[in-house]
């Protein structure tokens, strides 16, 4: 035990060697990362700006993986690559490179979602009021319904027409497109109907409809001639009727693209971060892996934000399919026990963002605990609300393992908390890969304005999360 009398430097020193401070990335870098940090920012804004939908990412997701040498499954087998992919209808996409150990004794996860918040159309969208023509939408995920009005949206997504033949759709983003918006209520008669009223009462989800058109086709005597309108000029430009709109994926999206954000270009805003930037650094990562011992397995999945429910989301058993298809690529045999087996003995991590200490309201956030942006890549040990309810919780031995690893290689990290006990909280994709006996943590970026239409990320905080995979897949600890 240290002496009363013992020396400033002495207690300096004690302190040093026994607190633990988390370190602010931009004080732990050389100037090569920090070049590393900006350049890949610029690579990260593209994928953004390419990927707004679930689809759009898919195909980022295998245009990147094609040309790093990734084949899908049954190319591969024939071929022997050890570097394979599967796409499950086109919502999914599972990457993987085979290691030289035993597939039987784990595999090294990484499992993130692509899916964001956003409105979609309902199936019957089109109507028109007061001689004015709308979309009538769904809100997907967790949102604050206000954040989407007066603003410039987007709309993205895939049409087939009742003959079969497909199209995608893409309004909004190019300089010489049009773009949709969700009228607002003027302030000087919204005293009564919004301002007197909770917010979550003040904006309601069926007033969240598209302005999508004004010009009426006709005369005063035609039936919904403004309505016709629009729907007259789908058809000649696409070939739509209304009734395809019944077959139709369209999503409402932030119009824009991803931009810098601030004077030193620190930070990036931008719509999505949750939870592709979770995707991103982690494709980049297994994109450059080259010779693994364990065989490393990223996984991109749909439906997070509702419940990671149907086909394509983390529930799914599409999962064990791809994991039989790896054992027998090492001439294992594909059996239930196997997989069970090689599930087991995984370690995996939930790539996922994390909410980081907002200071204009740090009345909910417990700040012993919170993430910080500026702060590296966020483990997150535990999730859930209250008193865990719904929670992965990871084990000791775990994030002993995996900070150990992170120190050695250099990786700045912090942990992380979403929130006071008693105000709320969430949760992600790891406790339904956690049902499969594997040890998994939640691990990401943390975000500004999450689930926003502009959520706000640090630059030095995504390098290190890449970095942060990149060094779990080759997991020498």
């Amino acid at each position: 035990m240290a002496s009363k009398k013992s020396s400033k430097k002495e207690l300096e020193r004690l302190t040093e060697k026994l607190f633990w401070e988390r370190k602010l990335v931009w004080d732990c870098i050389t100037a090569r990362e920090r070049n590393a940090i900006f350049s890949f920012g610029e690579r990260y804004k593209i994928f953004l700006d390419e990927s707004k939908t679930e689809r759009e990412c898919v195909e980022s997701i295998v245009s990147r993986a094609r040309e790093k040498g990734f084949r899908p499954w049954k190319e591969a087998r024939e071929e022997g690559t050890k570097k394979i992919y599967w796409v499950h209808q086109g919502k999914t996409v599972y990457l993987t490179v085979i290691g030289e150990d035993d597939v039987r004794n784990g595999l090294a996860i990484i499992a993130s979602h692509h899916d964001s918040p956003r409105l979609d159309l309902k199936q019957n969208p089109l109507y028109e009021e007061v001689d004015l023509v709308f979309l009538k939408t769904h809100y997907y995920g967790g949102i604050k319904k206000y954040q989407w009005l007066a603003r410039p949206l987007a709309l993205h997504g895939k049409v087939i027409l009742q003959d079969g033949k497909e199209f995608k759709l893409k309004l909004g983003e190019d300089d010489s497109d049009p773009v949709f918006t969700i009228a607002d209520l003027l302030p000087h008669l919204a005293r009564k109907v919004q301002g007197q009223k909770k917010v979550s009462e003040a904006f309601e989800g069926e007033k969240l409809n598209i302005l999508v058109g004004s010009i009426p086709l006709g005369n005063s005597k035609v039936k919904e001639r403004f309505k016709l309108a629009i729907i007259n000029y789908l058809n000649e430009t696409y070939g739509m009727t209304e009734e395809d709109f019944a077959s139709a994926e369209l999503e409402v999206v932030p119009a824009g693209k991803a931009r810098d954000l601030g004077f030193d270009r620190s930070l990036i805003g931008a719509y999505g971060h949750d939870d592709r930037s979770s995707v991103y650094t982690s494709l980049e990562a297994i994109l450059e892996l080259g010779r693994v011992k364990t065989t490393a397995l990223a996984c991109f999945y749909d439906k997070e934000e509702i419940g990671s429910e149907g086909s394509t989301g983390a529930k799914s058993r599409f999962f064990e399919l791809v994991v039989s298809n790896i054992l027998e690529s090492q001439g294992a045999d594909p059996n239930i026990s196997n997989i069970l087996e090689v599930l087991a003995n995984s370690r995996g991590i939930s790539a996922d963002v994390n909410g980081a200490l907002d200071p204009d309201y740090q009345e909910v956030h417990e700040k012993r605990n919170a993430a910080r942006i500026g702060y590296g890549v966020c483990v997150t040990k535990f999730t859930g609300s209250g008193g865990k309810y719904h929670s992965s919780d990871a084990h000791a031995e775990y994030i002993a393992w995996l900070r150990r690893l992170f120190n050695k290689h250099g990786v700045v990290w912090q942990t992380g908390e979403l929130g006071k006990i008693d105000e709320g909280g969430g949760g992600t994709i790891a406790k339904f890969l956690a049902s499969y006996g594997m040890n998994i943590v939640d691990c990401g970026t943390p975000l500004l304005s999450m689930h926003s239409p502009f959520e706000i990320a640090s630059k030095a905080d995504l390098y290190m999360t890449r970095k942060a995979f990149e060094v779990f897949w080759k997991g020498e600890g």
